[in-house]
């Protein structure tokens, strides 16, 4: 009897020896699996934001290339001021011959033109007020109709047309019976290079009876009826 109490120490002993290593091992499993998880979830991080990271890198290098591409596209687009053929001029004829390049544009993308006013050689405009004599000015203010890709493509028309102008107001609207239809007030100064014959020195008037000269007149050339209509339905 004594002889099977000693074997069923040394299989207690190893039972509790067992036990002990499978506590240990399952400890060392609960502690090491979420450090694990932690490491591959790092992992994956990681790889997200460098993947994020390489399309921000790219975007910023096509935006780079765009603004270049735009600054070397503005380089080459030096725009000079409009010299009318005809010599001799007034500044309502020169603008007139210059206005006909607008016009031609306003055609090209079937917008229409529903009224236009015009006030030659503003007397708030720099160019007038600093070179009276060098260049001739008009103010144009002109309401038109169109739909937004005809629109679009006039303003880009603008932009890249050769000669000097400045675009002073944009207004935009809806047409209320159709969305698709733009109502715009458009604002723009057109330059012509003055004849040296047509300067008249003559003294400034006073400050207080200056008036600016504002005119509206008809259009310098027939603006044809065709394009988009306020009317138009969906």
């Amino acid at each position: 009897m004594e002889k099977y109490s000693v074997y069923i120490k040394k299989f207690k002993v190893a039972v509790v020896i067992f036990a002990v290593a499978i506590a240990s091992i399952a400890f060392f499993i609960s502690k090491i699996v979420p450090e694990v998880q932690r490491i591959i979830d790092i992992q994956e991080q990681y790889k997200t934001q460098s993947s994020v990271l390489v399309d921000a890198e790219r975007k910023l290098e096509s935006l780079k290339a765009e603004a270049e591409r735009r600054k070397i596209e503005d380089q080459h687009m030096l725009k000079v001021f409009f010299k009318p053929i005809n010599k001799g001029l007034d500044t309502e004829a020169a603008i007139a011959e210059e206005f006909g390049e607008i016009l031609q544009l306003i055609r090209e993308n079937k917008i229409k033109a529903r009224s236009v006013q015009y006030e030659y050689d503003p007397k708030d405009d720099n160019f007038v007020k600093n070179v009276p004599n060098k260049y001739q000015v008009c103010r144009i203010t002109a309401e038109m109709v169109a739909n937004y890709a005809s629109f679009e493509n006039f303003m880009r028309d603008l932009y890249k047309h050769e000669h000097f102008l400045e675009i002073s107001k944009i207004e935009i609207l809806p047409y209320e019976k159709n969305k698709r239809i733009l109502l715009i007030n458009l604002q723009m100064k057109l330059y012509a290079e003055r004849d040296p014959s047509t300067v008249v020195n003559t003294p400034a008037p006073a400050k207080d009876e200056a008036k600016d000269d504002v005119k509206k007149v008809p259009s310098p050339q027939k603006i044809d009826d065709g394009g988009i209509s306020p009317e138009a339905t969906e």
